[in-house]
């Protein structure tokens, strides 16, 4: 049961994933959660960096769609100064969020990848939808009184088995595994 948590890749942090990585692996597009993963939760601007890897990715021609639990205001803000799509109030772990995102842009569960910074709603959703997925470091070490029960259970339950069974070891890019 608590391999549906399992990550196809584990990178430290988002910003490590290119698009030449994710093209020769055959994705499309990168599905990715907001807070903590792409922008900082208690932040509603995108640093430097994130306009980097963005821009990055839109040279490649690579769509990007931000797919969060937030309300539509929340991402909305964070996703037009980006210049990405986004689907707001997901619902992860429930798939309807990551179904949404994948009729936007009219791909197949194959051609995408789910990127995000929680087991229990990114990875989990991934998963349960049939995408691969890649778990990252959260961009900062504080979360939101909504996300701290999550974290409380991956830390002390998830990442304990994951990690006894040798199904989780950190990289710094996707140039560094084999899935």
């Amino acid at each position: 049961m608590l391999d549906n948590f399992k990550p196809t890749w584990l990178v430290t942090t988002i910003f490590n994933i290119t698009p030449e990585q994710l093209t020769a692996l055959g994705i499309k597009a990168v599905l990715t959660d907001l807070d903590n993963t792409l922008v900082e939760w208690n932040n509603p601007d995108a640093k430097e960096i994130t306009m980097k890897w963005i821009k990055q990715f839109k040279t490649a021609g690579i769509p990007i769609v931000v797919v969060s639990n937030n309300s539509d205001k929340r991402i909305k803000r964070v996703a037009d100064n980006l210049g990405v799509l986004y689907v707001a109030r997901a619902k992860k772990p429930m798939t309807s969020g990551i179904t949404r995102a994948l009729s936007q842009l009219k791909l197949s569960e194959n051609e995408v990848v789910m990127v995000g910074d929680q087991l229990i709603t990114d990875i989990w959703a991934g998963n349960r939808a049939n995408v691969r997925t890649i778990l990252v470091e959260p961009l900062v070490d504080t979360d939101s009184w909504k996300t701290r029960t999550n974290r409380f259970l991956e830390r002390h339950l998830l990442y304990r088995y994951l990690d006894r069974k040798k199904l989780l070891e950190w990289r710094d890019s996707l140039d560094d595994t084999d899935a």
